[in-house]
């Protein structure tokens, strides 16, 4: 990148945060592979809830506009993203230094730290999408106990972990996940960028809306429309995958 060129690791600060992450999937990808295998081995023999096509219709259009939520989080700056911000060149013709730009459009982080769009409804629009997926999933896969385990499980989970970056930003622990470039404008790597982003937006959805802080009007204004209905069409035809795969994996 612009700030490490050809280095892997250019720093100690960046070989910790890389280190970091490869641990913690190594971790994530042994307790949930093992969860995987434990519910597949269980799912067989189960007897789950016998509900209608028509009373797992709201399961499926949850499970596919939280997919949409998701996807659509990547098209809108977040700190809390590993996403970097960019932002239109007027015209294409405004200059930048070479690099820095991918056609019309010119890398600018601290875009990450004002509210816009899905973050005006909550500041963790790509992690908190998997509760409402999670729990549609749960009566969608079978509505077994092993289907609430596994995939309440994972809803629980992506609380817990929202819960616990921002408790990283609320004691000043360390970064949040995300990296900003250090020659963006107005360096936003600052504390008080973060502790400004988080007193105007919300954990819970909508929380900042219904306190006041944010407004309804500007969330439909600048939310990413696009990423969201293309994403809940991708999203739909994904879940139907990923419950085929497991009713074809079951051992």
């Amino acid at each position: 990148d612009d700030f490490g060129g050809r280095t892997i690791l250019p720093d100690a600060e960046t070989a910790g945060r890389q280190i970091y992450r490869a641990g913690y999937t190594a971790v994530s990808f042994g307790t949930l592979g093992s969860a995987l295998y434990a519910y597949l081995s269980l799912s067989p023999g189960a007897v789950g809830l016998e509900l209608t096509p028509e009373a797992l219709l709201p399961c499926e259009v949850t499970a596919a506009l939280s997919f949409g939520a998701a996807i659509a989080s990547l098209l809108n700056p977040s700190p809390l993203s590993l996403m970097p911000g960019f932002e239109a060149t007027q015209g294409g013709q405004k200059e930048r230094p070479a690099g820095k730009g991918i056609g019309t459009l010119e890398r600018k982080d601290s875009l990450k730290l004002s509210p816009r769009g899905l973050t005006r409804i909550t500041r963790h629009p790509l992690i908190l999408p998997v509760v409402p997926w999670g729990i549609s999933t749960s009566f969608l896969a079978g509505g077994r106990m092993g289907d609430f385990l596994l995939f309440s499980g994972l809803a629980l989970y992506a609380i817990a972990g929202c819960a616990a970056q921002d408790l990283r930003v609320i004691r000043e622990e360390g970064s949040v996940g995300t990296v900003f470039q250090p020659q963006s404008a107005r360096a936003p790597t600052t504390k008080e960028g973060l502790k400004d982003f988080f007193e105007e937006t919300s954990f819970i959805p909508f929380g900042a809306v219904a306190d006041g802080r944010q407004s309804l009007e500007d969330i439909l204004r600048e939310a990413p429309w696009g990423g969201f209905v293309a994403g809940s069409f991708i999203g739909y035809f994904l879940e139907e995958s990923i419950l085929n795969w497991l009713r074809t994996h079951s051992i």
